[in-house]
C-alpha cells in the first residue's frame, strides 16, 4: 500500500510518501516540503500549497493519505493558519478521491518511537531507522510527514467518514463483503485492502 503523509504548515507543508509491504516494512518513495512565500497574501499561499499537493498526488498515486490533526497551542495565530492548511490538504485529497485518516501528534510519536511525548530529534532518528535511510530526513516537517505515514501504516485507524472496520471484510482473494452499504471512504479503504490481498500482501491491522 502506498501512503501519503502530510504535516500541515503554512510556510512549509511536510510531504512524505511510503510503500508498505506484507510484513509492514516501509520503504521511502518521496519526501519533501511544499513551501509558500511569506510575502504573499494567505489565500495565494494556500493556492501554492494546494498546487504542490496536487502534483505529489498525481506524481506518486498514493492509495490513501494521512494528516496530522491540529491541536490547541498558546499561539492562536499559528493554530488558525495550520487549520487553513489542513483544510487545503483535505480538499486536495478529496479532489483525488482518496480516503484520508487523521492522527494526533501524540499518536504519531507513540507509533514511531513508543513515546507520545518524544521530541523532534527522536522522531527523525526513528524515521531514519524505520526507513533505513543514510541520514535523518530534513527539515523536521518532512520527517514528521513520514512519521504520519508510518503511523497510518502500522495502526491503520483514524479513517475519516468510516465507522468500525468490521463493517466489511476482505477475503484472501481480495473479495469485499459487507453487511450494509459502505460509505465512500469505506469503499475506498476496502478497495485498497483488496488490492493488497490480490498482490499477496496483508493490510495493516487496526489498533482498536
Amino acid at each position: 500500500m502506498r501512503i501519503l503523509g502530510i504535516d500541515p504548515g503554512l510556510t512549509r507543508c511536510g510531504i512524505g510518501v511510503i510503500d508498505v509491504d506484507a510484513s509492514r516494512q516501509a520503504r521511502l518513495v518521496h519526501v519533501g516540503v511544499v513551501r509558500s512565500d511569506p510575502k504573499l497574501a494567505t489565500h495565494f499561499r494556500l493556492r501554492d500549497i494546494a498546487d504542490g499537493l496536487d502534483w505529489v498526488i498525481e506524481e506518486y498515486s498514493p492509495d490513501l493519505a494521512a494528516i496530522e490533526r491540529v491541536f490547541v497551542q498558546d499561539n492562536l495565530q499559528s493554530v488558525t493558519t495550520t487549520m487553513m492548511v489542513m483544510g487545503c490538504a483535505m480538499t486536495a485529497v478529496g479532489r483525488a478521491k482518496l480516503p484520508m485518516a487523521v492522527h494526533t501528534p501524540s499518536e504519531v510519536k507513540a507509533a514511531v518511537t513508543g513515546n507520545g511525548k518524544a521530541g523532534k530529534a527522536q522522531v527523525q532518528a526513528m524515521v531514519q531507522r524505520i526507513l533505513r535511510l543514510s541520514a535523518p530526513p530534513k527539515p523536521a516537517d518532512a520527517a514528521d510527514a513520514l512519521a504520519i505515514a508510518i503511523c497510518q501504516a502500522w495502526r491503520g485507524s483514524g479513517l475519516l467518514g468510516a465507522s468500525a472496520e468490521e463493517d466489511f471484510t476482505v477475503s484472501l482473494s481480495g473479495k469485499v463483503s459487507s453487511r450494509k452499504a459502505l460509505t465512500p471512504a469505506q469503499q475506498q479503504w476496502a478497495q485498497a485492502q483488496a488490492k493488497l490481498r490480490r498482490t499477496g500482501a496483508v493490510a495493516p491491522k487496526s489498533s482498536k
